[in-house]
C-alpha cells in the first residue's frame, strides 16, 4: 500500500472508531434517560420505560433468580456503569479498557436478555452488535 493509501486508511479507521465511541455513548446515556423518564413517561411511543419503578420491574426480569431486595441496587449500579463508560468512550479515557468493560456489560445484558426473555430480544435490540463493536473498539485501540 502507498504512503498516501495508508494515510487514508489510518483516517478512516479514527473516523470509524469515532463514530463507535459516540453510537455506544448515545446508546448508553440514552437508556439511562429513559428509565429516568427524559425521553418520557410510561406508555409514550418509542420509549421502553419511562420511569425508574417501570425500569426496575424489567430489572427483576431479567434478573428473576435475585432477592427482590437487591433488584433496585443492580439497576443503579447498571445505571452508574452506563453513564460511567459513555463518559469514558466520549473523552476517550483509557479507551481500552473502557470499551472491554463496555463489551463486557454488553455482553452480559445480551446473555441476561437472551436467557430471561429467549433469543430474539437481545438480537432485536443489536445488544450482541454493540457488544462486538466494543469489542473490536478495544482491540483497534489497543493496537494503536
Amino acid at each position: 500500500m502507498s504512503e498516501r493509501g495508508e494515510g487514508r486508511a489510518t483516517v478512516g479507521l479514527a473516523v470509524a472508531c469515532g463514530v463507535v465511541r459516540a453510537a455506544l455513548a448515545a446508546s448508553f446515556l440514552s437508556a439511562v434517560a429513559d428509565r429516568l423518564g427524559l425521553w418520557g413517561p410510561p406508555g409514550t411511543q418509542g420509549v421502553a420505560w419511562g420511569s425508574v419503578p417501570k425500569y426496575e420491574e424489567y430489572v427483576a426480569q431479567l434478573n428473576w433468580f435475585l432477592p427482590a431486595g437487591l433488584v433496585p441496587a443492580v439497576g443503579w449500579v447498571a445505571t452508574v456503569c452506563e453513564v460511567i463508560l459513555a463518559i469514558g468512550l466520549l473523552i476517550g479515557w483509557r479507551l481500552c479498557r473502557v470499551a472491554v468493560a463496555a463489551g463486557l456489560l454488553l455482553t452480559t445484558f445480551a446473555v441476561a436478555m437472551a436467557v430471561a426473555l429467549g433469543p430474539k430480544p437481545p438480537l432485536d435490540y443489536s445488544v450482541p452488535s454493540a457488544a462486538a463493536a466494543a469489542f473490536l473498539l478495544a482491540a483497534v485501540s489497543r493496537a494503536r
